[in-house]
């Protein structure tokens, strides 16, 4: 800039996402909630298909964990994101910020850290907001592949 300020990159920009602190990585989160989404791997292809069945714990008006801090005692099932599974898991949807900066991508236009608007990923339609119900032994995933997730 002429004027001697200088101008600061956002964080995902400049730093990897092994360099990022506790707090940089958890706004990294759109809060789509479709990592809290039940997912089935074929076994022989090995292709992932999404359903439209979330975890219990997931707000199902905001897409967030209701309880948080204590979801992998809740649901010993629930993966943490981390860099690495950020880069190689391929359950990660091709929307999640995660994947995108692994991929050397850019974070799109409604991803809150962009907009500035938490409520911005829900207006754009890519969270499962009003989309989803919730597992219960009534439900078999398999009748609820969806294909709006990518």
């Amino acid at each position: 800039m002429m004027d001697g300020h200088k101008t600061v990159e956002p964080f995902w920009e400049t730093k990897s996402l092994d360099e990022m602190d506790p707090e940089e990585w958890e706004s990294l989160c759109d809060g789509c909630g479709k990592c809290c989404l039940i997912k089935l791997e074929d076994v022989d292809s090995g292709e992932i298909a999404f359903t439209g069945v979330a975890c219990r714990l997931l707000n199902l008006t905001t897409c967030a964990c209701t309880n948080y801090p204590m979801r992998s005692v809740r649901v010993p099932e629930c993966i943490q994101v981390t860099s690495d599974l950020a880069r190689n898991a391929n359950w990660l949807p091709a929307t999640c910020a995660y994947r995108l900066l692994a991929e050397g991508k850019k974070l799109q236009w409604w991803h809150p850290l962009i907009s500035g608007d938490p409520q911005s990923v829900h207006d754009a339609g890519i969270s499962v907001q009003h989309r989803v119900m919730h597992e219960s032994r009534d439900i078999d995933p398999e009748d609820h592949i969806v294909s709006w997730t990518e």
